[in-house]
């Protein structure tokens, strides 16, 4: 058999941790075979994501993905090594879905699954592009549910930085985004609208920037917005408005990542910050970060769109590194929601 096709380095990655469905063949802890991504377009028509209905998607759409996977990749299920399915945490009508799929396709090949932790593989996802990181470094992951800072010294060796008190960052821009009539996901929608208004227009808050540490909390910050659209009456607003709350809530939310990271990087004394999560796909804390991180001579890891947001192939990223470990899941895996209970060590 050739080496393209040599089985001890063939991981098939799988990731329903929310509303994307997402399939990987990861080569030698290197190289994406295939990676398939299907957004459940369902969730557009009720602003938000609703489990049951995500559930449901994952039952009809993996099967499907996972055979146009090996058609794409030009291997075949034999082939495959090992599965890595993201068990925790996440919706968890999503995640049984994943994991009962990935311990009922490896027990008929008679090969083991290795439980990844959704957050865990964001902390390594840039590392499919960047290659393996030097530490100390941090890693900020920013989503629809998660706003964390951490210290990564290397696989499982993580220490907790800061988190958000109360609503995630990419939480935040999905409510103001419905407020503001732009329909959900919000977080692309405020990106793209925030370029054409002004970032000075609205004095908002860069919440606990006044307090050591490196938590979170954006609540405040979507309230302040809300108050701040009273004041012009009932919808429609005026585009022109609705562009600048864009770019002044956007504003405001980069500049207290942008503080945070540093705060962290110096905290930690970092030779390289990556990225993860939805959010990570802002232009403007692209760019923002890109800035700051090359004046303090610091390596900014942040993977293209497609690998920011919710995706198998740092799921079979992490499964692979834990395999080289011999690490595999015990046949009672299963689906766990929260990260607090997902095992993930939290020092």
């Amino acid at each position: 058999m050739s080496a393209r096709h040599d089985p001890a380095h063939l991981v098939l990655g799988i990731e329903t941790s929310c509303d994307d469905t997402s399939v990987a063949l990861l080569e030698d802890a290197r190289r994406l075979r295939s990676h398939l991504i299907a957004a459940q377009d369902v969730h557009v028509l009720y602003g938000g994501v609703v489990p049951e209905l995500a559930s449901r998607a994952h039952l009809e759409l993996l099967p499907a993905l996972v055979e146009r996977a090996f058609a794409e990749a030009g291997v075949r299920p034999a082939d495959v090594t090992a599965i890595a399915v993201t068990h925790a945490p996440g919706l968890v009508g999503s995640l049984v879905v994943g994991v009962a799929f990935a311990k009922a396709y490896a027990a008929a090949l008679g090969i083991p699954v290795i439980g990844v932790n959704h957050i865990e593989a964001h902390l390594h996802s840039a590392s499919l592009e960047h290659g393996e990181c030097e530490h100390p470094s941090v890693a900020l992951i920013v989503s629809g549910g998660h706003t964390e800072l951490v210290e990564v010294r290397g696989l499982g060796e993580y220490h907790w930085l800061g988190a958000t008190l109360d609503d995630a960052a990419g939480e935040a821009f999905d409510k103001v985004a419905k407020r503001l009539g732009l329909g959900f996901p919000g977080g692309p929608a405020i990106d793209r609208l925030a370029t054409e208004g002004r970032a000075d227009a609205f004095a908002f808050p860069r919440p606990m920037l006044d307090r050591p540490g490196c938590d979170f909390s954006f609540s405040g910050l979507k309230t302040a917005v809300m108050v701040a659209l009273k004041r012009h009456g009932d919808p429609p607003y005026d585009a022109a408005l609705v562009a600048d709350l864009a770019a002044s809530f956007q504003a405001a939310v980069v500049d207290t990542l942008v503080a945070k990271c540093l705060r962290a990087i110096d905290q930690v004394g970092a030779r390289a910050l990556s990225l993860g999560g939805g959010v990570a796909c802002n232009r403007a804390l692209r760019a923002r970060l890109a800035q700051v991180c090359a004046a303090r001579g610091v390596a900014l890891r942040i993977p293209s769109p497609r690998l920011c947001a919710d995706n198998a192939g740092m799921i079979a990223l992490v499964g692979a590194w834990r395999l080289r470990r011999g690490e595999v899941a015990p046949p009672e895996l299963d689906a766990v929601a929260s990260l607090e209970a997902s095992g993930l060590a939290l020092g």
